[in-house]
């Protein structure tokens, strides 16, 4: 977080980080320990019961090429939720995805960010290219592909940014429905000669990611799947009711609603980075606010930040107040409909 790197700068050497990722079928269950965690007070009359599990899409890591176990992970990044393995790079590496599609939809890998080819970018739609330019555009069901990365400077932190900036990757065969489905992950990309040999930050003792995102059960690909026995669910996907699409929107953090995010926790002191997603849909426009503390964003002073549709936010902070912290969107609907969270500083 200062301004000079913490060791001689450029002495690094470019890795190729390779990662395992697969799409997996879960049930996802956004309330997992039931509702209003943060006793914070709720409208009269409001739902006071645990929603119902939801099958959903979503990337997870394996250790190796055969997929056949997955990666643990850690305590500190349990919070990640619903959100994809963190892929990881500094400036000048090669990122290497060998990615299973063990789901029943046809889905892909499309980076933010990061250089591709045109055999890369994980996105179908008429650009000239045939052969195996396409094989890239949509992996089938069971099917298995590669996907190369680059990370110039382009891909890392401008002159600015601090000395990492946050990107996210997601399925693009039709972005709508699949992000609604839960296929999104984060990617942090550390200035050169900056970065560990794990990739992170020298000059960070804690990193936190964040997705603000208001998931539309009616767009997901198991919309049909999912409604089924739901009073006023009408088979026709032309035709839904607004109080029956209202009672399938889910406002959450990484993938949990009313206090239910793992408790990211810190120490009093440390050089805390937290890095903020925003999903796709049109309501998707959040400003996270911290109780408690206040971080650098973009260089200026502020306890709430502005997220648009899409949006990749990094924000710096010291905290000194120790105790537990309310974490939460500031617009009053999505407060109130459960896209808070706690934190909490140690001494």
């Amino acid at each position: 977080m200062g301004d000079h790197p913490p060791d001689v700068h450029g002495q690094s050497q470019s890795h190729t980080r390779t990662y395992y990722i697969a799409a997996e079928e879960v049930e996802w269950d956004f309330a997992p320990r039931g509702r209003n965690l943060t006793g914070s007070p709720s409208p009269e009359g409001d739902e006071a019961s645990a929603p119902p599990r939801y099958l959903k899409a979503v990337y997870r890591e394996y250790t190796d090429g055969t997929f056949r176990k997955q990666k643990e992970r850690p305590a500190g990044w349990e919070h990640l939720g619903i959100l994809g393995p963190l892929i990881r790079a500094e400036v000048g590496d090669r990122v290497h995805v060998l990615f299973r599609n063990n789901t029943k939809l046809t889905v892909t890998m499309h980076p933010h960010g990061l250089q591709y080819e045109k055999n890369a970018e994980g996105a179908p739609y008429e650009d000239g290219t045939s052969g195996a330019d396409k094989k890239d555009d949509g992996v089938p069901p069971g099917g298995t592909y590669t996907y190369r990365w680059t990370v110039p400077e382009r891909s890392g932190p401008g002159p600015h940014d601090p000395s990492s900036v946050v990107w996210m990757y997601h399925s693009h065969f039709y972005e709508p429905r699949d992000v609604n489905t839960g296929l999104i992950g984060p990617i942090i990309v550390t200035r050169k000669g900056w970065a560990r040999p794990d990739g992170t930050p020298k000059d960070v003792d804690r990193e936190f990611v964040t997705d603000f995102a208001i998931f539309d059960e009616t767009e997901s690909w198991y919309f049909e799947a999912n409604m089924k026995g739901q009073r006023a669910y009408s088979p026709d996907l032309s035709v839904i009711d607004p109080v029956f699409r209202s009672r399938n929107l889910f406002y959450s953090i990484n993938g949990y609603i009313d206090g239910n995010l793992p408790t990211p926790v810190m120490k009093r002191g440390e050089r805390v980075r937290w890095y903020f997603l925003a999903n796709s849909n049109e309501d998707d426009v959040h400003t996270p606010h911290w109780h408690g503390a206040t971080a650098l964003v973009n260089n200026m002073r502020t306890d709430t930040v502005s997220l648009t549709p899409m949006s990749m936010v990094v924000a710096d902070m010291v905290p000194e107040d120790v105790g537990t912290w309310l974490f939460h969107c500031h617009v009053n609907e999505h407060l109130q409909r459960g896209m808070v969270a706690r934190y909490t500083v140690l001494p």
